[in-house]
């Protein structure tokens, strides 16, 4: 398996499938591929070690984490280049680039290590900080604008049809009770009063699913990669898709049958492909994901 550091995307830092997102990749040394959640660098350098005069070009809408990822792949800086932004500017990267197709794209859609145990980011549980949660730290709309101005069948709504939380009216009840809610922990403090833990699972995992989603539109932002970027796939390129929810796994399946029904892609993964014993072991994070591929035709 992997080292700290090693095609990782820095210290402490694992790159989730890292190996199979390679493998139903298939890399081509001259190839160009499109790295839509560049995260630490992890993915994106692995891939660009394997190219002899390739390009991948590396997108992610977290400017501190492009600059990180910066740093963590200055040995293949000559194969790499950065653009800030989401999913639904990904073709002016590749336009800026005078780019038309591409060989391959991956996008992992889980949230980065650094951004969870960054507590002034409000991504997560574990580390108290403010109701922020923006991937995108030059917008304005943040986690506490969600938590304190939604009205409570608004913010209900949200954690049901978000976080797929069935005890969500029970949730925004509380919330709405104890506001003004400044912090994320006590956003789940008052969650968990509400709806105490019945298993491992912390009872505010699905609020913060739920916000996250919200702030950084991101339903949105994947509907538009899976109705655009097929269309800059080379004939034969892949598309390579990690999902943590099952709320981004059902979307992604359903376009890959879609796509699959009109001819225009085969799916690769017959059955959805999950992380090794192995992984998870060395990183627990990686439980909960999901690859998908598909080949352009």
């Amino acid at each position: 398996m992997y080292k700290h550091g090693e095609e990782t995307g820095g210290p402490g830092h694992y790159s989730v499938m890292l190996t199979e997102s390679l493998e139903y990749l298939a890399i081509r040394p001259n190839g160009i591929y499109l790295d839509l959640t560049a995260g630490l660098g992890g993915h994106a350098g692995a891939i660009a070690r394997r190219l002899a005069d390739g390009l991948v070009i590396a997108c992610d809408r977290d400017a501190d984490s492009l600059e990180l990822a910066r740093a963590n792949t200055t040995d293949v800086a000559g194969k790499i280049r950065f653009f800030p932004g989401p999913f639904s500017r990904f073709e002016q990267a590749l336009d800026r680039n005078g780019i038309e197709v591409v060989d391959g794209v991956l996008a992992d859609l889980g949230v980065s290590r650094y951004q969870l145990s960054t507590g002034e980011r409000g991504f997560s549980l574990m580390h108290d900080g403010p109701l922020d949660m923006r991937m995108d730290r030059s917008e304005e709309f943040t986690a506490a604008d969600v938590v304190n101005n939604l009205p409570e069948k608004a913010l209900a709504d949200l954690i049901y049809q978000l976080g797929e939380e069935r005890r969500s009216r029970r949730i925004s009840r509380a919330i709405v009770r104890a506001r003004p809610i400044l912090t994320t922990g006590r956003l789940a403090e008052v969650v968990e009063k509400a709806v105490p833990r019945t298993g491992k699972l912390h009872p505010a995992t699905q609020t913060f699913m739920a916000r996250r989603l919200k702030v950084n539109r991101e339903l949105e932002e994947l509907e538009f990669l899976l109705r655009h970027v097929p269309e800059r796939l080379r004939s034969g390129g892949r598309l390579v898709m990690l999902t943590f929810m099952s709320l981004e796994d059902r979307k992604v399946k359903h376009e890959f049958q879609t796509l699959a029904r009109s001819g225009k892609a085969k799916i690769l993964t017959k059955h959805v492909v999950k992380p090794t014993q192995a992984e998870i072991q060395l990183n627990g994070a990686s439980r909960s994901a999901k690859l998908r591929a598909l080949e352009r035709v």
